[in-house]
């Protein structure tokens, strides 16, 4: 099973960008763990960061008929892109929002997910662990499926 582990803006920054809220992992070393796990859990992982909306969209697009899964981190693009929302939904490729911080225990504005409703789950608050949890996820649901 191929997974497509996406990460929005600014993550290229992890280790470096407010590790106090962050963590100290690059994402680098995040994109090394999830690629352990999922080695284990034996399915295929391919990662992709973007700063950019719009590359974001196209990277979705191409996935379809290629990933039977999407992890996705969309970062500050959580609360205002329905853009991505609509791409999401458009390739009805089965989806896990991921967010390193707990999103609802932060400011308000960043309590609002305009992608959780196109996404079979989401998984927070557990720092770079919120992506392992994820692939969890998936093993486990395709094992019951």
């Amino acid at each position: 099973m191929k997974v497509l582990v996406l990460h929005g803006p600014n993550l290229n920054l992890l280790g470096q960008r407010e590790p106090e809220v962050y963590g100290h992992s690059t994402l680098d070393q995040i994109n090394e763990e999830i690629e352990a796990l999922a080695s284990q859990l034996g399915l295929e992982v391919d990662f992709y960061q973007s700063n950019q909306e719009g590359q974001l969209i196209d990277c979705i697009h191409r996935a379809g008929g290629v990933y039977q899964w999407i992890i996705f981190n969309p970062a500050a693009f959580t609360h205002y892109s329905y853009a991505l929302r609509d791409a999401l939904a458009a390739t009805a490729i089965p989806t896990i929002e991921v967010h390193l911080t707990n999103i609802q225990a932060r400011e308000e504005f960043r309590s609002r997910s305009v992608i959780a409703p196109v996404c079979v789950g989401q998984v927070s608050g557990f720092g770079a662990t919120s992506y392992l949890l994820a692939l969890y996820a998936i093993f486990e649901g395709g094992r019951l499926g």
